[in-house]
This record gives C-alpha cells, structure tokens and sequence, in this order.
C-alpha cells in the first residue's frame, strides 16, 4: 500500500472491483469510529454479495432481489457460491414439496415441484442428465462420448 491508501484514506482499494452500487464500501462516517463497522469487512460483504447474486443469476431465472453489477473478475470468483445457491433452491422446492404433500397426492406433489425446478433454473439440471445419458449411451468411445454431450443443438434444455 502507498502512503495514501490505508484504512483512513478515500476511495477503494486494491480488490475492491466487483461491488455494485447497492453494496458499496461502507460509510465513510463510519471509519475510525469506535464500534462502527470495519470498511476492509463491509467492502468484503459487499462483495460476497455481488458474487452470490451472479451465482444466483446463473444458475435460475428467478431475479434477484437486487441487480449485482456485473464484472468478469466477480463473476469468475462467483462460482463459490453454487452450492449455496443449491441450498436455498433445494431448500425452496423442498418446502413446496411438503405444502404440496399435504395438498395432494404424491405423484402430483411431485410433479408440481419438478415443473417448479425446471421453471426455476431453465431446466438445467435436466439438460445435464439428458446430455449424460445421450453421451453414455450414444457414445463407444471417450471422444464420442464427449463429442455427443458438447453438441448444442437442440436436446432437452431446447425443447423445454
């Protein structure tokens, strides 16, 4: 660091791209304040944010609540949150399952919570498993396999 970054100085440092507008480096009120918070933490926070709000854009279509801004460095490091973006999703279309049970009978409980995934991410999962099968059973050889899963024309996600 210069003598002009640090934790009292203005602006943003090194390894602060990534953070959109609604999640910023903190209020400069608050540094040096005894009990404020740290601006290094809210500028880490914000970040994490932007980054799991590009996972959560990738991965379903369901909007976020707030529109992270974009950036290739963020969205390379998003990934990390995939799992968590599973969880919550996972967590969702499990609760719908249970209201679904207590509904109706399970086979459409069911299928009212797989058609809720599919609309929720695109049916990615499903392409993925559809790609797989084409690949395991269309292809006699690892190069074919791999050839077959690779090929976008139209295949499950399309006809969805």
């Amino acid at each position: 660091m210069s003598g002009a970054e640090g934790p009292g100085a203005p602006g943003r440092g090194a390894g602060d791209e990534g953070a959109g507008p609604a999640f910023g480096a903190g209020d400069p009120a608050d540094r040096g304040r005894a009990g404020g918070a740290v601006p290094g933490i809210r500028a880490a926070l914000g970040r994490e944010a932007t980054r799991l709000l590009l996972a959560w854009q990738f991965l379903t279509r369901v909007p976020p609540p707030l529109t992270p801004t974009f950036s290739p460095e963020a969205m390379a490091e998003a990934p990390r949150h995939f799992p968590l973006v599973g969880l919550i999703l996972g967590a969702g279309l499990g609760a719908l399952l249970l209201g679904a049970l207590a509904l109706w009978p399970a086979p459409l409980a069911a299928l009212l919570t797989v058609a809720a995934g599919v609309l929720a991410t695109g049916a990615f999962h499903e392409d993925g498993l559809a790609d797989l099968a084409d690949g395991l059973g269309g292809g006699w050889t690892r190069e074919r396999a791999l050839e077959i899963m690779r090929d976008s024309r139209v295949g499950t996600y399309g006809a969805v």
